[in-house]
């Protein structure tokens, strides 16, 4: 790896971290600690399994098959993230930043990516593409599902943005393969 690549990494390292600690230290507020907690305890799937049943329930064939397009993409996100988790071993922020605050429970060990994030934007992308109406609650979800893992000190925002990206482009690629 050449010197200027190596200066690159280090200050993108510095601002992520940088980033991550000004956004992580809105959770000394309690009320955002609250608020970002149950984001990040409906993202763990509670929200998204409820919209699925909703949909098969309300919705009839099309809500069914809507459900079983957003399962697929959670299995393949899951399947992603797992293996991306396991090569990476990216630490968690605030074991690497004392002045990060852990406000939230991680469900794994490892940071890179934000699974949370992932399968919000995976998630939310499948559904807006059958229901573009549900666009007012889907997306400011998603982004505050993005928002609790920084705010909670579980991630840091690449791990958002990459966790994001990859949740969109396996919802583009489901999409475009079943269209």
């Amino acid at each position: 790896m050449t010197y200027r690549m190596r200066l690159y990494l280090h200050r993108m390292h510095a601002l992520d971290s940088s980033l991550c600690i000004r956004v992580n230290h809105a959770s000394q507020y309690l009320w955002v600690r609250w608020l970002f907690r149950l984001i990040s305890r409906l993202g763990d799937g509670v929200f998204w399994y409820t919209l699925m049943c909703l949909l098969i329930l309300t919705q009839g064939q099309q809500g069914a098959t809507a459900a079983l397009h957003m399962a697929l993409v959670g299995i393949a996100g899951t399947l992603l993230y797992k293996w991306l988790k396991g090569k990476t071993l990216r630490p968690r922020p605030y074991e690497v930043h004392q002045d990060i605050w852990l406000t939230g429970r991680p469900l794994d060990r490892f940071s890179f990516p934000s699974g949370h994030t992932l399968h919000a934007v995976g998630f939310c992308t499948v559904a807006l593409a059958y229901y573009p109406a549900l666009a007012p609650v889907l997306l400011p979800f998603t982004i505050l599902v993005g928002m609790s893992r920084v705010v909670l000190g579980l991630h840091y925002p690449s791990d958002v943005l990459a966790g994001a990206t990859l949740g969109g482009l396996i919802a583009t690629a489901t999409l475009l393969l079943l269209a």
